[in-house]
């Protein structure tokens, strides 16, 4: 019974630091990151066009980037535009990392939204603010830095490229 016990206190104290040494962020600052990205959506979400928007459930599995790149072409950037699908989505869930399988998806129409300045302007000043949510992200200790910072780059670029 002591060996059970003994390897069972063991795996506790594994599980513990395991999950300690991933560097995800608490509940707290997950929630003031999640108000960050509400902040932002807020201020863009009237300017963008969603006439024509199409509707996706999320399947086990998705995550945004790749809806992104599903909806709107093969070129690869297009996946980069997996932000404007939040924008496009109040209510679902803020950050983008945490859809889960049945949240309904708006899906915008990129081209009419680039296609209109308007649209295009909010779309480019949206991209930078949600980059530096992303900064936010790894100044709170978030384990993804490398890919938030990946995240952080392209959708800078991205900005700059409109």
């Amino acid at each position: 019974m002591k060996k059970i016990l003994s390897v069972f206190a063991m795996l506790t104290v594994l599980i513990a630091v395991s999950c300690k040494s991933t560097g995800a962020i608490s509940t707290s600052e997950q929630e003031k990151v999640n108000d960050s990205f509400e902040s932002v959506y807020d201020e863009y979400r009237d300017d963008i066009i969603l006439e024509g928007a199409e509707q996706y459930v999320v399947k086990s599995g998705d995550y945004l980037s790749r809806i992104a790149l599903s909806f709107y072409g093969p070129n690869v950037i297009n996946s980069d535009y997996f932000p404007l699908i939040m924008l496009a989505s109040p209510g679902v869930v803020a950050d983008p990392e945490l859809i889960e399988p049945g949240d309904r998806l708006t899906i915008p129409n990129l081209e009419k939204n680039l296609n209109d300045p308007s649209a295009r302007g909010a779309i480019k000043e949206f991209l930078k603010d949600i980059a530096h949510v992303y900064d936010q992200k790894i100044a709170r200790g978030e384990r993804n830095r490398e890919l938030y910072d990946g995240f952080r780059n392209r959708l800078t670029a991205l900005s700059d490229s409109l």
